[in-house]
Formats: structure tokens, C-alpha cells, sequence
């Protein structure tokens, strides 16, 4: 493994459970799983840990990688620190128009399309509003400029001034640090959010370094990103936003370190305790979220793998619902009927296990699907629903765990639906196959043996449960590399050139030379720059993700060209293989289609 590290520590914390798993040489060697305190998180990962390395690699070096729902609960709870919005438009733009659901305060002054400093800020405006955000009570601070991607100079003119004036902010982001794209709406977004969560974040940083590092012999730390990378946790002080939603870039990361059908088309799904996840895999690539993470109606630039989350899980409520068919000769009264609605609330703890409300758990257990907790309890609780409905214990045991199918087989068609409805982009490039249906269906989670086999044979398609399909999040998160992405922006008619994600601005040599050739190898040499903090040393690791250039007229002639290229250091993942004598809890169960334990 990379730098002499043999052990490979992974922790997912999850919305129910806190998974952790070992890796050793690229096998599985221990996996365990605890109650997520969300209360305390770090507790909850030292748990984990501490049960993960029991009995291996004792005073041995380990790298930690960790999957954390801190930025993504701290956002959607709207319990991050509050925001004070600095925004420099420049003119013709409407704030109030976008919709952004928090205040932002605007500035005089502007850059325009192609970062020429058009006005200049006003000093004496800048420091009143930053003595009034001080006084306000705002503890973080969000810069904006519309182009500041093609030159921040306005960003960090105001950063200085914060600074030296001491305003007390805990952090201060700036929107060109974040993301080199355009998209001046999700740069404020995606500004707004990292700022608003960074105080937690410095905070959980500061407990990972008392509490977990000191006393082991951990080599690194890295958290898990959207888009299935990793970052270091000093990275994670600046830009904490790109840990949002990195659950299901777990759940992907998994799939693809764990999974037999490398290069299929295929639908990942992760049925958890509470929520299921549903990913896309195209020839072997995960599909990406082209503009952006979206998260609580925030539309942002954080580079994300595509997911739905939806609210089904094995402990979900069952609900009866229910409504009249009416028919002419029946008058008003019409017919009673009803059916059931898994979700999207969760029961609690499931029935067999000491809960008081049926779950899907239970009609899994009742049915001798799964075995977990007490049965007796489990068919007691189903057998009550289903007295109140007229059916015995089986049949309704048999009505919930086919109303939970139904719903999975919806949400997935529906998936499929949205994105044949738009073009596809995985990391490598956008993909216009002719047809991007699963081949197969890939399930990992607890529920996952009982409910995958069940759908993929109403969807006449093969499936596949993952080895340590309980624990694959965790693998997922071990599994997973170190990734970042620059954007390089060259005016050759100015002879200007940045990077705004490295707070580069610079001029460029000989610009009458500079064609498309050289700006792909400047944006590769500045991602390779960042690779290399990050560990990556290889540049077959590089890849450009995007490119745009085109020629400045003037008159009848050329004036120059203006190149755009990302260029980004390749989310990948480990292959991952089981020890040889696996037990019985980290099964590997083969793909079928017909039969429920997997032959064909």
C-alpha cells in the first residue's frame, strides 16, 4: 500500500450504525459495527475503531479514512454557525432573484467575464460591513465575487482587510477557493454552506487529533468526499463542504472495491436501517452529478457521484393507507380498500428486537427471510397489523415485504427515468451509450439479502450482494483514494493566467505560443502540484475532465484565445478481496436471478 502502510482502517458513520472495517494487503480482515451516538460522533468512531482493531496490527502504522455525516447533518438541521453573505455581483445582477434562502449583503465593485478589475472596491464600505456583521453576531464570513474564479483579487483584498481588522470570524471562505467553475448562484451557495459549517468542523477535526490519533500510530487521516475521493484533514478546515453526502459515496466506493461485475452497467443499492441509497454505474464508470451536490435545496459546485436517497429502509414505519373506490351503483359510500406505504419515517428499533411497531425487519424475520432477534416477537407483531386488516401473519408479512419491493422497483425505475431524460457524465466523460439499464442490480446493507434477490427478479435482471455487504460503506471508505481538482483560466490576449482553487494569478510567458496543447499540460502540472500534497505521485492519476477554448476576434482578426481546463486528480478505489475461510458473517452470496441464495 501507498508510503509502506499495511493496515488500512475505514469508518463510515451512518445514520443508524457506525460501521468500521480493516483492511490488510487489499483483504478484509475485520469488520464491526456500533449504535451512531449523533450526540457525539467522535465517540461513536472511537467505538468503532477500537472494536475494528482488536487483535490485529498491534502497534503497526494504519491509515484512518472516515466517512462523517457532520457538514451533511449540520446543513440539513440548519445548525451551522451563522453567515454573514459579502457579495460582488457587479452590475446587472439581481440577488433577491435567485432564491438562495439567506441574506447577502452587497458590495460595490467589479471584475468582468474575463477578470479585469472593471471597479474597485470601496475600503470604507467594507469595513462597515464587516463591523456590523461583528456586531450582529455572525461568527462566519463568506466572500463572492461573480468572476472571482478569473481573478480573486476582490476575494482577498477583502480576506486581508477582515484579518487585520480582527473581526473575530471563525472562518472565512472564499467563493474562488471552492470551486473554479462558473455558476456565480451555486458559488454563494456552495460558499454560504462551507462557511456556515466550518466552526464544526475545525471542532470534530480537533477531537479526531485528541482523541483518535493521540496514542496510535495512525500514519494519516482522510475523510471521504461527495465524489468518492479523499481529502486530508487540513484540507477539510478550508473546503468542509466537500464532505457532504460522502454516505453515499460510501455506498459507491463499496460497491466498486467490493463487486464481481467490474464493468457493467449496473444499479447500486444500499438498504439501510433508515434510508436507501440508489447509484448508477455505466460501463463500469459511477455516475457523476454534472453541476453540482444539491442538499436541502441548496444547489452547489461540490463535485458529487449521483445518488437518491429515499426514505425506506429495514426499520422504516409501516402505514396503512387508506381509500374509497367508488362505483356508480355504490351512491357515495364507494368501496373501502387500502394498501400499504413503506417509509418514509422510521418505526424505531424493529419488533423482534424490542420495538413496539412492525417494520419490515419483522415481516423479513416472521417470514424466516432473516434471521435477527426474537421471531416469536417479530410474527406476534405482524400477526396484530394484519388482524386489523383481515389477513393472517404470512399473508401480510408477505404484503409488506411486497410493498417494500414496489417501492424500491419505483424509485429505481424512476432514476433511470430522470437520467435518460438528460446527458450522462461519469468521471471520465459524458456518455451517450445507447442504452444505460442495469445488467445487473448490486446490493450491500443489512436488508440487502433479504429484498435485493426479491426485486431483481421482478426486474428480470441479475443481482449481487456484496462480501461484507453489512459493513461495504465501511470498505468503501477504506477503499477510497485521495482526489482534488484544478481549474486553469488563460487569456492569451491579456497573457494572463489562474487557478483560482490554488490562489494562483500569474502572466503568462510568450502568450503568442500558448495553444490548447500547452494548457493542457499547465492545468496537469498544477493538478499533479496538488496530487503531490496529497500523496498521488503517478500522472497516469491526472485526468483532464474538462476543456473549452475559443478565439478573441476583433475586426476581421484573432486577438488571442481563452482556454478553460479542469483537470483533476482520478477518484479510483482499491480492489478489495475477503480472506479465503470466510465466515458466516462476511459472506460472500453469488449473483443469480431466480433463486433467492444465488445459483443460476
Amino acid at each position: 500500500m501507498e508510503g509502506g502502510v499495511m493496515y488500512i482502517a475505514g469508518i463510515d458513520v451512518g445514520g443508524t450504525n457506525t460501521d468500521a472495517a480493516l483492511i490488510r494487503d487489499g483483504v478484509v480482515v475485520a469488520t464491526a459495527k456500533v449504535p451512531t451516538d449523533h450526540a457525539h460522533l467522535v465517540e461513536s468512531t472511537m467505538a468503532a475503531l477500537e472494536a475494528v482493531l482488536n487483535g490485529h496490527g498491534k502497534g503497526e502504522p494504519f491509515q484512518l479514512h472516515l466517512s462523517t455525516t457532520l457538514s451533511t447533518n449540520a446543513i440539513i438541521e440548519d445548525q451551522g454557525d451563522p453567515v454573514a453573505v459579502l457579495a460582488i455581483p457587479g452590475p446587472g445582477m439581481r440577488i433577491e432573484q435567485l432564491g438562495l434562502g439567506f441574506p447577502v449583503e452587497l458590495l460595490r465593485g467589479s471584475i468582468d467575464h474575463r477578470g479585469r478589475e472593471v471597479a474597485g472596491l470601496n475600503p470604507v464600505e467594507i469595513q462597515q460591513r464587516l463591523r456590523n456583521a461583528h456586531r450582529e453576531g455572525y461568527m462566519a464570513l463568506a466572500v463572492v465575487g461573480k468572476f472571482s474564479h478569473r481573478n480573486p483579487v476582490h476575494e482577498l483584498e477583502i480576506e486581508g482587510m477582515a484579518k487585520v481588522h480582527d473581526q473575530d470570524f471563525r472562518h472565512i471562505t472564499l467563493g474562488h477557493r471552492l470551486s473554479g467553475r462558473p455558476n456565480f448562484p451555486r458559488r454563494l451557495a456552495t460558499s454560504y454552506l462551507n462557511a456556515s459549517v466550518a466552526g464544526q468542523q475545525a471542532q470534530f477535526v480537533d477531537m479526531v487529533d485528541n482523541l483518535i490519533i493521540q496514542g496510535r500510530n495512525i500514519s494519516s487521516v482522510y475523510l471521504l468526499k461527495a465524489d468518492g475521493g479523499t481529502m486530508t484533514l487540513k484540507d477539510s478546515l478550508i473546503r468542509p463542504v466537500e464532505t457532504i453526502l460522502s454516505g453515499p459515496a460510501a455506498s459507491i466506493m463499496g460497491a466498486q472495491a467490493l463487486m464481481m461485475h467490474e464493468g457493467a452497467n449496473a444499479v447500486i443499492v444500499d438498504i439501510g436501517g433508515t434510508t436507501t441509497d440508489i447509484a448508477v454505474q455505466v460501463g463500469g464508470e459511477a455516475v457523476f452529478q454534472r453541476q453540482g451536490a444539491e442538499i436541502a435545496h441548496h444547489k452547489t459546485l461540490v463535485p458529487a457521484l449521483f445518488a437518491r436517497s429515499m426514505g425506506l429502509g429495514g426499520d422504516s414505519e409501516v402505514r396503512v393507507v387508506e381509500h374509497r373506490q367508488h362505483h356508480e351503483d355504490q351512491g357515495e359510500g364507494g368501496e373501502r380498500r387500502w394498501q400499504l406505504a413503506i417509509g418514509p419515517r422510521r418505526a424505531g428499533v424493529p419488533a423482534a428486537l424490542g420495538g413496539t411497531k412492525v417494520t419490515p425487519t419483522d415481516a423479513a424475520v416472521a417470514l424466516g427471510l432473516a434471521s435477527l432477534g426474537d421471531a416469536t416477537r417479530a410474527r406476534q407483531a405482524v400477526a396484530g397489523l394484519g388482524e386489523a386488516l383481515g389477513l393472517d401473519m404470512e399473508a401480510m408479512a408477505k404484503a409488506i415485504v411486497d410493498a417494500f419491493n414496489r417501492q424500491l422497483i419505483e424509485a429505481i425505475l424512476g432514476v433511470y427515468r430522470d437520467l435518460e431524460a438528460r446527458p450522462v457524465y461519469t468521471v471520465s466523460e459524458l456518455l451517450a451509450p445507447e442504452n444505460i439499464r442495469p445488467q445487473v442490480i448490486v446490493g450491500l446493507g443489512g436488508p440487502a439479502e433479504v429484498f435485493i434477490p426479491l426485486v431483481a427478479r421482478s426486474m428480470d435482471i441479475p443481482w449481487e450482494i456484496l462480501p461484507h455487504h453489512k459493513e461495504a460503506n465501511a470498505v468503501g471508505a477504506a477503499a477510497s483514494r485521495p482526489t482534488a481538482a484544478v481549474t486553469l483560466h488563460a487569456d492569451t490576449a491579456l497573457a494572463t493566467m489562474t487557478v483560482p482553487e490554488m490562489d494562483y494569478v500569474g502572466k503568462i510567458p510568450r502568450p503568442v505560443f500558448f495553444d490548447l496543447k500547452k494548457a493542457r499540460a499547465e492545468a496537469t502540472r498544477w493538478a499533479a502540484s496538488k496530487g503531490a500534497e496529497l500523496g498521488v505521485t503517478e500522472l497516469d492519476d491526472i485526468v483532464i475532465m474538462e476543456e473549452e477554448s475559443f478565439n478573441l476576434v476583433r475586426g476581421f482578426y484573432t486577438t488571442g484565445r481563452i482556454f478553460t481546463i479542469r483537470a483533476q486528480v482520478r477518484p479510483s478505489v482499491r480492489r478489495i478481496g475477503v480472506p479465503s475461510s470466510q465466515d458466516e458473517s462476511g459472506q460472500s452470496i453469488p449473483s443469480g436471478k431466480d433463486d433467492p441464495h444465488g445459483s443460476n
